[in-house]
């Protein structure tokens, strides 16, 4: 493996900074963007109350997407609503679990050879 291949990835990870709630929407703003990305959430349009909850950054919305796309078999998506959604324990999982399926692939791939 190439030694050097983490080095061209961004310090702050691979998410892109426009997917990062935007700075300075007043609180008030804030709790009536959350209600409507609520509604939407619950109406089923779950890409729109993601683009709402990314904007505000609202942490709880973002954790019901993200277990809404494991619902749906989306880890990587769900890992990156609950990265933005700063939930280190749903992070660590996901990873986790991840490590352990490229370990076994790693091994199977090893044996059979």
């Amino acid at each position: 493996m190439d030694k050097n291949l983490f080095e061209r990835f961004p310090a702050d990870g691979l998410i892109k900074t426009a997917d990062l709630p935007l700075p300075g929407v007043e609180s008030e703003r804030k709790a009536k963007l959350n209600r409507k990305g609520n509604e939407l959430f619950n109406s089923g349009d779950v890409e729109a109350a993601r683009r709402v909850f990314q904007t505000t950054g609202y942490s709880d919305g973002l954790i019901r997407v993200g277990e809404r796309y494991m619902a749906e078999r989306r880890p990587l998506d769900a890992l990156k609503m609950y990265r933005l959604a700063r939930d280190d324990k749903r992070v660590e999982g996901l990873i986790s679990s991840a490590a352990l399926v490229i370990q076994f692939l790693l091994r199977e791939e090893e044996e059979a050879k």
